[in-house]
């Protein structure tokens, strides 16, 4: 491994969690019901919101595989990574400019930011096998994770800051405090999102074809991965499984705090919580990779999932703040160890040669699947008129995912990439 690159790696998710914490998660979603949705009646913002994610999620399904493939092609996951993030980090600053009753504007730009980051961050989870070995995968992909927590857990902290004391900072009002925030974000991804720009290097591919036949091989590609998935049973099963506990994980992530917002919680108290997650989470993801190494990978996800659904009960009848700070730090103990295990063990059950093309693929799989968590909490919350059935919805998502879970071979399913590699 070269250890600045493996550095240069870790640092993208310093820069992206920003992103997540801010945009996704924290500030946005209440801004959004507050102001950009002030005009809306009724429990409308929450539904709108996650109407948002969905139409995000489908743009990122159709994109990712096609443009993971032409990367693989080119040798161009580095450069694939950057265009988008600089797509995602200009709509973040957009973001700055909405006001009173911008819902739509405030959607159309959180719908390209999410687009920005969820590409980048599939080029980004692809490098993982080039710039690590198969006994470090894992410890280098909850590093990243750790990393972001902590990167996006001290700029959450400066923006509370900036959006509790705005009077005592020179802000005219909450809004324009919360406004320098979103622009905040954007620069923070640009700016630390040049290490792995400058020294993550690719193998150079011939492109005198062009870009045109790339994009053709690209296609073909595709295409050929969805031919030749019988190859790889285990990584099938385990896909279907990610597609749906990775669904409720994204779902509780995005809409927790709107949900909170939607049953009366102030709004330092959703951004404070959301700040013992960043916290939780830096130690808690560091230390996942001991328990993982000592309980094995599948039993690590199976206790991560069964946190998720203790976390969805409870959220359930969550009604204080007091209630959400402690689900807020039942999160930060299980969501990064999950997500980078997840991360690492798909990484290891697929031909080396073409990781690109099969995160792209499971972009499409999960972004299409993505696409139910945030629209089930929706309609079930417009049917009922009530945000807390659209959250205890999520629960099927975990079981369902536990259940497949169980019949994958993680042994198995590395001898399979290893000889569908041989054949390539």
């Amino acid at each position: 491994m070269n250890p600045k690159a493996v550095r240069s790696w870790i640092m993208y998710d310093w820069a992206n969690s920003a992103f997540v914490t801010t945009i996704m998660a924290a500030v946005m979603p209440v801004f959004y019901k507050e102001v950009a949705g002030s005009g809306l009646t009724g429990n409308a913002a929450e539904n709108y919101w996650g109407y948002t994610q969905t139409i995000a999620m489908i743009f990122v399904a159709v994109l990712c595989p096609i443009l993971g493939a032409v990367a693989d092609y080119a040798g161009s996951k580095v450069r694939f990574l950057s265009g988008f993030m600089i797509v995602g980090a200009a709509a973040t600053i957009g973001m700055a400019f909405i006001g009173e009753n911008d819902w739509l504007f405030a959607s159309l730009l959180v719908i390209i930011g999410t687009i920005g980051y969820a590409a980048s961050n599939t080029f980004y989870d692809a490098l993982l096998p080039s710039i690590s070995t198969p006994e470090t995968m894992n410890a280098v992909s909850n590093k990243g994770y750790a990393m972001g927590y902590l990167g996006g857990g001290l700029l959450l902290l400066v923006n509370l800051v900036m959006i509790m004391f705005y009077d005592k900072l020179g802000f005219s009002s909450k809004t324009s405090a919360t406004q320098t925030v979103f622009a905040m974000v954007g620069i923070w991804w640009v700016v630390f999102s040049l290490p792995i720009m400058r020294n993550v290097k690719e193998t150079a591919r011939d492109t005198s074809s062009g870009f045109g036949t790339a994009l053709k091989n690209g296609f073909r590609r595709v295409k050929g991965t969805i031919g030749t998935l019988k190859r790889y049973p285990e990584l099938l099963k385990y896909m279907a499984s990610f597609w749906f506990f990775n669904d409720g994980i994204n779902t509780v992530i995005v809409m927790a705090t709107i949900y909170g917002s939607g049953i009366g919680i102030e709004t330092n108290d959703l951004i404070a919580a959301l700040l013992i997650t960043q916290f939780v989470g830096y130690p808690s993801t560091l230390l996942f990779i001991k328990f993982a190494s000592r309980i094995g990978i599948k039993k690590s996800i199976y206790s991560s999932l069964f946190v998720y659904m203790l976390i969805v009960i409870l959220g359930f009848f969550m009604t204080s703040a007091v209630h959400f700070y402690a689900l807020a730090a039942l999160v930060g103990l299980v969501q990064g160890g999950s997500q980078a295990t997840a991360r690492s063990l798909y990484a290891a059950l697929v031909p080396p040669s073409r990781t690109a093309e099969f995160f792209g693929f499971l972009s499409l799989s999960s972004k299409f699947a993505s696409v139910a968590g945030p629209f089930v909490f929706s309609v079930v919350g417009t049917i009922t008129g009530s945000s807390r059935y659209g959250i205890l919805a999520l629960l099927a998502f975990f079981i369902i995912g536990i259940a497949i879970l169980v019949y994958v071979d993680v042994d198995k399913g590395r001898r399979e990439a290893l000889a569908g590699e041989a054949v390539i």
